[in-house]
């Protein structure tokens, strides 16, 4: 989708008649530079690897808003090599009960509510539990991103736009002449300014 509608063009700065091919390839370049499929309100499932002795987490995609949990589950796997070997014998223990009944491996539904999120760091914290052992791997089910496009977006995409209109003899890969058509983008049309506005949205996790 286009992040910048038609009617806003030139209050943000663009000819009235900027095509809207344009528009739509620097929002899919916008995307693909956050490494996510939009930046609008979408749903994710994400797997969550804890730390021995860490019950926080951190979600791949933002921004989150209060009530962004939709569901979560939550699981003792089998410890990786050394990752207890610090446990006091009281956790040690309770390691040793969680493995005998809790069946590692199992999922099971965590309360959300119980579940502390931090929106602007993009953190989740899971509870304790009775036995003293965290979980050491969660599944969430959240919701991230834009209901309202904020300016820093639209600002974003204007400037993709004036770098293509600005150099298109050398970001053009191949072009038709009764339509317009463009194969190719250099990378230099996402520039430091780009990269500084979209920052905050970029997929923390994923490469």
């Amino acid at each position: 989708m286009g992040y910048l509608l038609p009617a806003e063009y030139q209050a943000y700065g663009l000819a009235a008649d900027t095509a809207d091919d344009i528009v739509a390839m620097a929002s899919a370049l916008m995307e693909a530079h956050c490494r996510r499929p939009t930046l609008m309100a979408a749903q994710y499932t994400e797997r969550i690897r804890l730390t021995a002795n860490a019950q926080t987490g951190c979600l791949s995609y933002g921004p989150l808003a209060a009530g962004a949990l939709i569901s979560a589950r939550v699981r003792y796997a089998k410890g990786r090599r050394g990752e207890y070997a610090d446990f006091n014998q009281n956790q040690q223990l309770g390691m040793q009960i969680a493995t005998a009944f809790g069946l590692p491996g199992t999922w099971s539904v965590l309360d959300v509510t119980t579940i502390d999120l931090y929106p602007n760091a993009r953190e989740v914290t899971f509870p304790a539990n009775f036995l003293g052992v965290g979980y050491n791997e969660a599944e969430i089910t959240y919701t991230a991103g834009f209901v309202t496009i904020p300016d820093q977006v639209k600002f974003a995409c204007v400037q993709i736009v004036k770098n293509a209109l600005a150099t298109p003899a050398l970001n053009v890969k191949s072009s038709r002449l009764d339509t317009m058509h463009m194969e190719y983008f250099a990378g230099t049309l996402i520039d430091d300014g780009v990269r500084s506005l979209l920052k905050p949205y970029v997929a923390e996790k994923l490469g």
